[in-house]
């Protein structure tokens, strides 16, 4: 098993693109910290799961939006094993769809602060002990919006273009501490979620533009999030992995 030992943190873990990451990367050895903000039941069934098929997790609530949560999360795994080698920053911050015409700036601006200082707050907690053992993997989930607007979806995907950009810079000053910072942007994944957001005949669009014939499945997206979180990744760092079937090509 590729990452026998690591521990990775996965914020937003209990469902969706958290839950498959969390999984995966248990079944590749790794310990994993489902990170989730209110469903209990659900965390707790995913690390279930793991322990059932071999693997060790635990669950721990957090609002990744506040500082002393996150502190306090990170303690409590380097207190049960010793600390975080992998992060992946997944947790969604909600959002509104609307258009800018009919936004205020708290919708816009609340969005962009709350998906910055989560990832801000997330980050700072894990680094020290990266910067310590001279090796880390920092993946963060991006979204193709943030290149490729669709309507309604502004503050998503401006947001998330500030975490990919935050993401490079990070790169760049982790490269020499043997930190990896990399981004996942799916296209659109089939979840509960996305059923929410997009009507049938918007997402029968956006199949017929996708030459992969099919929206993305969460574990599509685990599998690229995998590979920049494990130890053969040991030389691509600042990049950005669009997982989206061919639907945008960059």
């Amino acid at each position: 098993m590729t990452g026998t030992g690591r521990v990775a943190l996965v914020t937003g873990a209990s469902s969706g693109i958290g839950a498959a990451t969390a999984r995966l990367l248990a079944e590749r050895g790794m310990r994993v910290v489902v990170n989730y903000l209110s469903n209990t039941e659900a965390a707790e069934e995913i690390v279930a799961a793991v322990e059932a098929a071999g693997g060790r997790a635990m669950a721990v609530r957090a609002d990744v939006r506040e500082v002393p949560a996150v502190e306090d999360m990170v303690e409590r795994v380097r207190e049960a094993w010793g600390g975080v080698d992998v992060l992946v920053h997944n947790a969604l911050i909600p959002y509104a769809v609307k258009s800018f015409q009919d936004m205020t700036w708290d919708e816009l601006g609340g969005k962009l602060d709350a998906e910055m200082h989560a990832a801000f707050a997330v980050t700072k907690a894990v680094l020290p002990g990266m910067t310590a053992q001279g090796w880390g993997r920092i993946v963060y989930l991006g979204t193709g919006l943030s290149r490729r607007p669709r309507e309604g979806m502004i503050a998503l995907g401006t947001s998330k273009a500030a975490l990919e950009q935050f993401a490079r810079y990070l790169a760049q000053e982790l490269g020499p501490r043997g930190i990896t910072v990399n981004v996942v942007s799916p296209g659109p994944v089939e979840t509960r979620i996305t059923a929410d957001v997009l009507d049938d005949a918007t997402r029968r669009r956006q199949v017929a533009a996708t030459p992969m014939g099919r929206l993305a499945h969460p574990a599509d997206v685990a599998q690229a999030v995998a590979f920049y979180a494990g130890e053969d990744n040991a030389f691509m760092t600042g990049t950005t992995a669009a997982v989206n079937g061919g639907m945008a090509m960059y």
